[in-house]
């Protein structure tokens, strides 16, 4: 059942904010068949919060990103060189390099010695 439904026009464009209401073991059907339609008209579905604000991706906003910027930005919060958190982990100082730069992936052992160090979840780092 349609609920509410708001239009405007802006430029060539034209705005459609809506809100349905569905048989819960229907969602997926109706969610999948109005991205159908968004397609269609060469538009993709962004997720909103409760605040009806959109969402967007990490990767979206930070397309350079990597999780190396994580290790960077914690070793740098703790006032920490290069040299002294290699020294931590017990490797050398242009690994940690590689690792902050992108270059060197961070496994999750890895996470995980990081995540000791800086005193937060792993999951930072991966």
């Amino acid at each position: 059942m349609l609920e509410h439904m708001k239009m405007q026009t802006i430029g060539e464009l034209a705005k459609i904010d809506f809100s349905v209401t569905v048989p819960a073991r229907r969602l997926s059907l109706v969610t999948d068949a109005l991205k159908s339609v968004l397609a269609l008209a060469g538009q993709g579905a962004r997720p909103v919060n409760e605040e009806g604000e959109e969402l967007y991706a990490f990767e979206e906003v930070f397309p350079e990103a990597h999780p190396g910027m994580a290790v960077r930005g914690f070793r740098g919060k703790m006032d920490m060189t290069q040299e002294e958190l290699a020294e931590r982990l017990g490797i050398k100082q242009t690994r940690v390099s590689e690792l902050e730069s992108g270059k060197r992936a961070i496994s999750v052992a890895m996470a995980k010695r990081l995540a000791g160090i800086f005193d937060i979840s792993y999951k930072a780092f991966l």
